[in-house]
């Protein structure tokens, strides 16, 4: 469990939304630790939970495969290659920052990373097996977002207590 997470801390450039497919290639596609519906479950928390995505997953995922010990052994594996690569780059960054070179690397990086955000999108909304009810929220939810700048954390509280609502209508007929 350390060794997969430290290679997904390892060589995962641009946060934890580009971790997403990454994680999901190796916790369900390779190890079958968790199935799809699970995955998708993870990151609905990971994402609505304080703190980063890829920390939140891998305490989910951890914690589901041995407790809490997996659940701190799979956070450690995630955490410890960004801190030594922080490390590095405060003692030696200072020589290099102005160096053509390295932002030559820093901007190719960029587009990369958008596109590991995009085909986590991707294989979320496929694999979740969303309606065209569900994808008209998620797009409704998107753009109170993006256009409103409103905090995810409220339209998570909406979009709840909305299907909580429905629900309750829904069972009355």
């Amino acid at each position: 469990m350390f060794l997969t997470f430290f290679k997904i801390g390892a060589f995962t450039f641009g946060g934890g939304f580009a971790m997403i497919p990454i994680i999901q290639r190796e916790v369900v596609e390779k190890k079958n630790w968790i199935k799809d519906e699970e995955f998708i479950d993870t990151i609905s928390i990971a994402q609505s939970a304080p703190g980063p995505v890829a920390v939140n997953s891998s305490i989910f995922v951890g914690y589901k495969i041995d407790g809490l010990k997996g659940a701190i052994i799979c956070t450690v594996g995630t955490v410890l290659p960004s801190f030594f690569i922080i490390l590095f780059i405060a003692v030696f960054f200072t020589q290099f920052k102005n160096n053509p070179l390295f932002e030559e690397i820093f901007l190719g990086i960029r587009p990369v990373v958008v596109a590991l955000i995009f085909s986590a999108v991707y294989k979320l909304i496929t694999k979740a097996h969303l309606g065209y009810k569900d994808l008209v929220i998620a797009i409704i939810a998107m753009l109170t977002i993006v256009i409103f700048n409103v905090t995810p954390i409220y339209v998570i509280v909406v979009g709840v207590a909305l299907r909580v609502i429905y629900n309750k209508f829904k069972n009355k007929e």
